[in-house]
């Protein structure tokens, strides 16, 4: 391991942590820096598919979150004004058979709090208002160093920079680079049942229609409803990424759907409005004794729910590589493996965008069909592309 003891990571995200725990349990002594007050996520669902369940098997934490768990029963594309049903995949005890873990629904604040408790337990330091500025490298000592805004300083064999899209680490490293606006946006939220005066069907499910696509599923047990309405547009020019979102607007913007969506929405008291962005692939992820993971250096669009998946991957297989290899190994080695996956999630996300939306008009509704067509007549067509992602298992690799 080149007599790898310390690390330092940029970031208490959920890849973040993930790699955190992963070393940690390795003996290795880990810091994270993270530029929040306090350890919190906005209140947000996620799909947690078996890929990423395997990791989080792995690393001890399942008991502790399968109480906050929803299972979904079926992962669904519908028809924004009919209902009609263009894809009904089984998940729940299929996709756990299938897939050797299950699919679960969770609130990332959830996920994100036991990660936090399992890497304090673990020995883990956890260091708030860190602001970074930038880093510097010490060939002589052979250590990279972690500067903050308030004078702070983390010495360790091996940064990595777990801390977003519009990361300080991969700036220094790759050069300025302002993400690149996706023409889209996504309205977020969290609705308690007891609220809702609709009938919401207990699976992942997507509503497509011309410019835009709304997903809705529940989190902790059933308790409440996650919803995720992505609207196509050019007019985003906030400086912010995210901002709190106007209600009336959301209404308004999805008042002739299907009443199971346009009532759902009508509960909503709250919304978060993401600008979604990605950037072209990175020619390198490590430089000497740095290295990136998650939206780092591979950014996500929501439309294959993989974005938290991927960065617990990366976690895992980072810390793998770091303790089977030398470090001079070990980075190209992660490099190796993941990338490729990485990019191919990317491309299956961005194609996504044009099938939800209905690109191409009459077009874009006949691909729907012949969707639906393969479904019923040639299933294994879908679930090849679903084995692919969901199957994949960074623990035996």
């Amino acid at each position: 391991m080149d007599q790898l003891s310390h690390v330092v990571i940029a970031g208490a995200g959920i890849g973040g942590l993930c790699a955190a725990l992963a070393l940690a349990r390795q003996g290795i002594q880990v810091v994270v820096c993270e530029q929040a007050a306090t350890l919190s996520e906005v209140g947000a669902g996620l799909q947690v598919s078996p890929n990423a369940l395997k990791v989080l098997q792995h690393l001890g934490v399942e008991a502790e979150l399968r109480p906050f768990a929803f299972v979904p029963e079926h992962a669904a594309i519908r028809d924004y004004k009919t209902g009609e049903y263009y894809l009904k995949s089984p998940l729940g005890a299929v996709a756990e058979s299938r897939y050797g873990a299950p699919y679960w629904h969770l609130h990332r604040a959830d996920l994100h709090r036991v990660l936090v408790e399992a890497c304090l337990q673990a020995d883990v330091s956890l260091v708030l208002n860190a602001e970074v500025v930038r880093y510097y490298e010490d060939p002589e000592h052979q250590q990279v160093s972690l500067l903050l805004e308030d004078g702070r300083e983390f010495r360790a064999d091996l940064l990595i920079g777990a801390d977003g899209i519009r990361s300080k680490i991969r700036e220094q490293m790759l050069g300025q680079e302002r993400p690149t606006f996706m023409g889209q946006v996504a309205w977020r939220g969290v609705i308690p049942v007891s609220d809702l005066t609709v009938d919401v069907k207990p699976d992942a499910c997507v509503w497509v229609g011309p410019g835009r696509h709304f997903v809705s599923y529940y989190l902790r047990g059933g308790d409440y409803v996650n919803f995720v309405a992505v609207e196509e547009r050019s007019d985003w020019l906030s400086e912010s990424w995210r901002e709190e979102g106007n209600v009336d607007e959301l209404k308004r913007a999805f008042a002739d759907w299907h009443p199971e969506v346009s009532e759902l929405i009508q509960s909503a008291r709250s919304t978060f409005l993401w600008a979604l962005n990605g950037r072209e692939a990175l020619p390198t992820w490590h430089q000497g004794r740095v290295v990136l993971l998650g939206d780092a250096c591979h950014p996500m669009l929501p439309f294959m729910a993989q974005g938290a998946a991927m960065a617990i991957e990366d976690g895992y297989v980072l810390a793998k590589c770091l303790f089977r290899h030398r470090l001079n190994d070990a980075l190209p080695q992660y490099e190796r493996l993941r990338k490729p996956r990485a990019t191919a999630i990317q491309q299956m996300s961005k194609a996504n965008a044009g099938l939800y939306h209905m690109h191409g008009g009459v077009l874009g509704k006949m691909k729907l069909k012949a969707l639906q067509a393969a479904g019923r007549f040639v299933p294994t067509v879908i679930q090849s592309k679903l084995d692919a992602v969901y199957g994949y298992d960074v623990i035996k690799d």
